[in-house]
């Protein structure tokens, strides 16, 4: 049976990180953060996507707690909360990986039977 406990924190984690990743643009934010601090419009730019679009992305991952924002001047500096993240991110790319190799095994033994 699953503990209260672990309950509380997988919701918490759902609410809190999870869908806070739950969009590519968002993942490729934090991978672009990882490099170097970046302002909303670097981050439009690099991603290719529009100032505001970025803004709203950006505003959900602080939400978060993923992001943090520093003013410096008239610009706002985003830098990652915890470079913890892309370890996590690295990781469920290398489970990923594994599936889809998995998968294209079990693909061509199927047709090698045939």
């Amino acid at each position: 049976m699953v503990s209260p406990t672990l309950t509380e924190e997988v919701t918490a984690l759902h609410a809190g990180i999870c869908s806070g990743l739950a969009d590519t643009h968002r993942i490729l934010m934090l991978y672009a953060l990882n490099e170097k601090p970046r302002n909303v419009s670097e981050l439009a730019e690099e991603l290719g996507i529009s100032q505001p679009t970025a803004s709203r992305h950006l505003n959900l991952l602080r939400e978060r707690g993923l992001v943090t924002a520093k003013r410096e001047g008239q610009a706002v500096v985003n830098t990652l909360a915890d470079k913890r993240i892309i370890q996590a991110l690295d990781l469920l790319r290398e489970v990923l990986a594994s599936n889809l190799q998995s998968q294209a095994a079990l693909v061509e033994s199927v047709s090698e039977t045939k």
